[in-house]
């Protein structure tokens, strides 16, 4: 039997919800611009356009309740709260009428950016990935089985930051629904069991400091708490 040469790395997981269990991350993906008044001010045009994906690494989740240490090289870290989806059936270029059996479960995340490392990547026309896919810059609450809670298609979700809204939307009014992200993203790479899609965010996005508390949370779905340190 091959040994590894040094000790492999420990496996990203997330609860499930009321249970003992645990669903085990394999790949983040992420929908850009997915609300048309996220769209609108981040100085984008909202048509519909095909979607854009971009990635975080697996081991960047952070569990709900935990303190998240104030990141490196920013000084304006951004919150965005997600539906995020959780794959359970892996495949390539599936349809969109079948997309939601590939679905396990659903959570609520939050896409945390070191925006003003973003902008400057745009500006230089250089690739997200320093501004988006940092050490714990997914915090993602428990999954809860799509048994359990069926496939959310609307509701609302808000993020609160020291108990004041300062985001708040709907999930039925993201430009390409979840079945429409599966299939599109599928046609890209191969989905397989264990990938987390974090399906984008409304209006509202905005800084953060040390100290702060933030609540998320998705009508039908769940919530997620986390402090920044």
């Amino acid at each position: 039997m091959s040994e590894y040469v040094i000790p492999c790395p420990t496996q990203s997981a997330l609860p499930i919800a009321d249970s003992n269990k645990k669903f085990p991350v394999r790949r983040i993906w992420c929908v850009g611009r997915n609300y048309a008044d996220h769209a609108r001010e981040m100085g984008h045009d909202p048509s519909r356009e095909p979607p854009f994906f971009f990635s975080k690494p697996r081991d960047a989740i952070v569990s709900s309740d935990s303190v998240l240490a104030f990141p490196s090289m920013t000084s304006n870290l951004h919150h965005e709260v997600e539906l995020v989806v959780a794959i359970g059936v892996g495949g390539k270029e599936i349809d969109s009428e079948s997309a939601l059996e590939h679905v396990w479960g659903y959570g609520v995340g939050i896409d945390m950016t070191r925006r003003d490392l973003q902008a400057q990547a745009k500006k230089l026309q250089r690739p997200w990935a320093m501004g988006k896919g940092f050490d714990q810059s997914a915090p993602c609450s428990e999954i809860y089985p799509s048994t359990q809670i069926g496939h959310p298609s609307k509701g609302v979700l808000w993020l609160k930051v020291n108990g004041e809204t300062k985001q708040q939307g709907d999930i039925a009014d993201m430009i390409w629904n979840t079945p429409e992200s599966i299939s599109y993203l599928s046609g890209l790479v191969r989905l397989e069991p264990g990938d987390l899609i974090f399906t984008g965010t409304p209006a509202g996005v905005g800084a953060v400091v040390s100290g702060d508390e933030i609540s998320v949370h998705v009508d039908g779905v769940c919530d997620l708490n986390i402090r920044i340190a």
